[in-house]
């Protein structure tokens, strides 16, 4: 008679979204919090907005145990990176974002997510997150006044800089006429 050997196999654990929660699983109230920081490991988002690969991530996770899975909930702090729509300078700022989401226990109970081999994987939820936090249209300011349609310079929004008055070129003709000028005489 032959014994057959179930070996489990743990998920590499070269993903920075990877936590263990071997000690919640199945144990209702249960609670613990952890803490992540590193460099993201590729880019969060596309376009004008976006968190770029290196850039560094703090994230905050409480864990709590329940019935049907682990409940997930996160603070995300980041630097948004990209580029201004109105003026094209470059733009940074910081990101801020909350998520809570149900990693269940069994597929047939998922939503969205499982636990698989006692790990959570937060990187789907915390791009999801992150993208949809980020900004459709960046500016560097409220008030940036973008460029100059004309040039393609930077409009600097200053009020002494003067406003060329462009004449439609189907009406440049007329310009010199003015009201009550008569024009060449006739006589």
């Amino acid at each position: 008679m032959s014994r057959r050997l179930h070996l489990t196999v743990m998920p590499a654990a070269t993903s920075p979204y990877l936590v263990l929660v071997r000690d919640l699983m199945h144990r209702p109230g249960e609670m613990r919090e952890r803490t992540l920081d590193f460099d993201v490991p590729e880019q969060l988002g596309v376009g004008a907005a976006y968190v770029a690969e290196g850039t560094e991530l703090a994230l905050d996770l409480r864990l709590e145990g329940l019935h049907d899975g682990i409940l997930v909930t996160g603070e995300l702090e980041t630097t948004m990176s990209g580029e201004c729509v109105r003026c094209l300078e470059p733009v940074s700022r910081p990101l801020e974002v909350e998520f809570q989401e149900l990693f269940a226990y069994s597929p047939e109970d998922a939503v969205d997510y499982t636990v698989h081999d006692d790990h959570v994987d937060c990187e789907p939820v915390v791009r999801d997150a992150v993208v949809l936090a980020l900004p459709f249209q960046p500016v560097c300011r409220d008030d940036c006044p973008g460029l100059d349609p004309e040039t393609g310079e930077k409009l600097s929004g200053h009020a002494e800089q003067k406003q060329r008055e462009v004449t439609d070129p189907r009406w440049a003709a007329l310009e010199g006429f003015r009201a009550g000028d008569t024009g060449p005489d006739t006589d």
